[in-house]
């Protein structure tokens, strides 16, 4: 038995208890958990904004260290540190093919599984793939990354969702170039991650927006070399920054659709606009036909960073060795699984970065 954060339905509160992991079998590994990350897809989950079976196990941002693993696995062994990767690539179906792995139509076709049962039997499922809202847990060998040498697994977890979005927003979907100017919206552990990336990109000019003014020290912390409260203005403001034109890249984190609206007005005439955040159904984002002729912008969804895990984290983790990627800064709070539905809380009301689980 081992203490996991279970979501029993949609809309239910989280419940903090110990449910019964199994052995790995074929094919699978058993991770003890150092670290997992609180984030806003995990809340999306619990309100049904993303649809996964219930009752889950949440949790997909993690790291830890090989307890066990079943047959067939040859590329981790017991002892060895790990990074949960919660979206794996089949290798074989039509996107995988094109080279678009983080389009993998069976993604997250382990999320129907059955993880784990609780203390009465019943049956529980991995939210995202990882279930990493728990000491343990069994997850399928393609879930698994090698951690990198010389990073601390506590740090390593955000490896796993954060970072690879942000630095895959900026390197993989906008391309920031050298010297372009940025413009973020929503400096949660995303956010900081565009930051961080875009100054490594080499941006000149990295204007962060939130609607709280408390974040403006972990906005500039991050690389920002401006910071704007969101306000009916945003986009007037952002040109004056950006010398009257407008960003030449806007990576929106929040999935509103005024934010989405307002990045996309923030750019330039030819400027690109990547979504990162998650929305509902009912967020609408309206155009008209003539806007769209006479601006020239480009808007594009962006899932998972457009990243490739396994090619991406060594990239990642020598930014980080070398000093240039501050993975700590990421992190406000360090909790353990009973301050995951305060975390959540603070999620919504729109303070602070990064929420870390260190178990």
């Amino acid at each position: 038995m081992v203490r996991a954060a279970v979501l029993p339905a949609v809309g239910a509160p989280l419940e903090i208890t110990d449910i019964a992991l199994p052995e790995p079998g074929p094919g699978q590994v058993r991770i003890r958990l150092a670290a997992a990350g609180v984030c806003h897809s995990d809340l999306s989950l619990t309100d049904g904004t993303m649809r996964v079976p219930v009752p889950a196990v949440l949790g997909h941002e993690g790291a830890g260290t090989v307890v066990s693993v079943g047959e067939g696995v040859t590329h981790v062994a017991p002892g060895d540190g790990a990074v949960l990767n919660w979206a794996p690539s089949c290798g074989q179906c039509h996107h995988c093919l094109l080279g678009e792995v983080w389009l993998c139509a069976s993604a997250l076709s382990g999320a129907g599984a059955v993880h784990a049962r609780t203390a009465d039997g019943t049956p529980l499922h991995p939210g995202l793939n990882v279930a990493a809202f728990a000491e343990e847990t069994v997850v399928a060998a393609n879930c698994v990354l090698p951690a990198p040498d010389g990073i601390p697994l506590t740090d390593a977890a955000l490896l796993g969702c954060a970072v690879l979005t942000g630095y895959g927003a900026v390197h993989h979907s906008a391309r920031v170039r050298e010297g372009e100017t940025v413009v973020v919206f929503g400096i949660g552990g995303v956010g900081l991650a565009v930051l961080q990336s875009a100054r490594i990109a080499g941006a000149s000019t990295v204007v962060a927006v939130d609607v709280s003014p408390e974040k403006e020290e972990l906005a500039r912390a991050a690389g920002a070399t401006d910071y704007l409260v969101a306000s009916a203005t945003t986009a007037k403001d952002v040109r004056r920054l950006t010398g009257g034109h407008g960003a030449d890249v806007a990576v929106e984190c929040v999935g509103r659709a005024v934010t989405i609206r307002t990045a996309w007005e923030s750019t330039r005439r030819g400027g690109r606009t990547t979504v990162v955040g998650i929305g509902g159904k009912d967020q609408q984002v309206r155009f008209n036909a003539l806007e769209l002729f006479h601006w020239g912008r480009t808007l594009s969804g962006c899932v998972y960073g457009n990243c490739d895990p396994a090619r991406d984290l060594p990239v990642i983790a020598e930014h980080v060795r070398a000093g240039r990627f501050d993975l700590g800064a990421l992190v406000t709070e360090r909790i353990t699984l009973d301050g995951i539905p305060a975390a959540f809380d603070t999620m919504v009301a729109g303070r602070g970065g990064r929420a870390l689980i260190v178990f």
